[in-house]
């Protein structure tokens, strides 16, 4: 092949090129971008859906006490049940609800503990918060950031989305025996969309 034919092919080759992405850029301008920090369009904000709600039931917390860290404490999950539009089942007995009270008036918390669906299904479930404000009490609302771990199958959506969880403490009841009042927390998930 002859140099020249080369060289006249690769620069014909390359000018066309550039002109079929010039053509392209003419065609789809560059979306302007808004000012950083600008409030985003309603049609791109996150949406969330109610998807069930807990009841769990708890047993007496136990104390720690201070710490350098602050109050620590945790409280068993005594069981519960759960009911909604995506999920239905129960809360299996024995997870734990860890909490610490930070010297600065915040707290952590963290429970850790299983739903069986009601198809038998096992599903792991880790709920995180941060918070400050006055310490949990019946009719006050807490927020957390659920991570769910369940295995292939029916209930695997779980484990590919986003949620937010709403925390609500019901007012003490009577327990069964009469001793001490029983504990209860209702908490709905939201999955963002």
């Amino acid at each position: 092949m002859n140099l020249n034919t080369a060289a006249t092919r690769i620069a014909l080759a390359s000018l066309l090129l550039c002109g079929l992405q010039a053509i392209a850029s003419a065609a789809q301008p560059a979306a302007a971008l808004a000012p950083l920090g600008t409030q985003p369009a309603a049609e791109i904000m996150p949406k969330v859906e109610f998807v069930f709600e807990e009841r769990v039931t708890l047993a007496p917390a136990v104390v720690l006490g201070e710490t350098p860290f602050g109050r620590r404490q945790y409280i068993g999950i005594t069981g519960g049940t759960i009911a909604g539009p995506k999920l239905k089942g129960e809360v299996v007995p024995g997870g734990w609800d860890y909490q610490l009270r930070l010297n600065d008036g915040c707290s952590t918390l963290s429970a850790d503990y299983f739903l069986r669906a009601d198809d038998g299904t096992l599903i792991h479930i880790l709920n995180e918060a941060y918070s400050c404000g006055p310490n949990v009490a019946p009719g006050e609302r807490y927020y957390f950031r659920p991570k769910f771990d369940a295995p292939k199958g029916p209930h695997e959506w779980l484990n590919r989305s986003s949620f937010v969880a709403l925390l609500e403490v019901e007012p003490p009841a009577a327990a069964a025996d009469g001793k001490a009042p029983a504990m209860a927390i209702r908490i709905k998930f939201f999955q963002v969309k």
